[in-house]
């Protein structure tokens, strides 16, 4: 991909938040090894500076609850762990997005109302992709197994053409995220490094 060619694609960014990606953030423990080998964020920040002055589209999607989580009506899993640990709350450092993409300001647009996986859920997502004429996604975040992966589930489903970034995510442990980048991302995406993005390949073409 060029930046000549990125017309009709958009980056969404999934849990570039405090309480992921900071030290003090209070899950990041749970991916921190996967941030470090994958070298997450640095890959990604490398990514939307090539393309920042394209026209890719490009936006980022945070999950911030409630100061009680009444949006959490089934409590279970990572869901309840993020209530009882109060994270991604709203009016706390955990719940803002981080200052290496707040940085970029306008030029990454921030879409609110995520509550739970899914980041066409309770989101402008759909809408602001389908009036910028967007047929190609790419996902960059975490976590690989929950988030990134149901809001990548749900593009292919309506229809977008999807790339998975293999180190431009993470997940809970560094096996977790070659399970599926390996095993799972390939049945319905293009799985590629940053580096085969910026040179044009293709999963066919490997």
């Amino acid at each position: 991909m060029t930046t000549g060619t990125a017309g009709n694609t958009a980056l969404i960014l999934i849990g570039f938040q405090h309480d992921y990606f900071d030290p003090s953030g209070i899950l990041h423990g749970v991916v921190e090894e996967s941030h470090r080998v994958s070298g997450t964020l640095e890959n990604t920040i490398s990514l939307i500076e090539a393309f920042k002055d394209s026209d890719m589209v490009m936006v980022s999607t945070p999950i911030v609850f409630s100061e009680f989580y009444e949006e959490i009506q089934n409590p279970i899993g990572i869901l309840k762990t993020i209530r009882d640990v109060q994270a991604f709350k709203t009016g706390t450092p955990g719940a803002e997005t981080i200052p290496e993409i707040k940085a970029y300001g306008d030029r990454i647009v921030e879409l609110p109302g995520k509550k739970s996986f899914n980041a066409f859920s309770n989101t402008r997502l759909q809408s602001m992709l389908q009036e910028h004429g967007v047929t190609k996604v790419i996902f960059a975040g975490c976590v690989t197994s929950i988030c990134v992966h149901a809001s990548a589930l749900q593009a292919f489903d309506l229809g977008y053409e999807v790339t998975m970034l293999s180190d431009c995510t993470s997940a809970r442990t560094p096996i977790e995220q070659e399970f599926f980048c390996s095993d799972v991302f390939p049945l319905f995406s293009h799985v590629l490094t940053l580096e085969e993005l910026m040179n044009g390949e293709t999963a066919g073409s490997k």
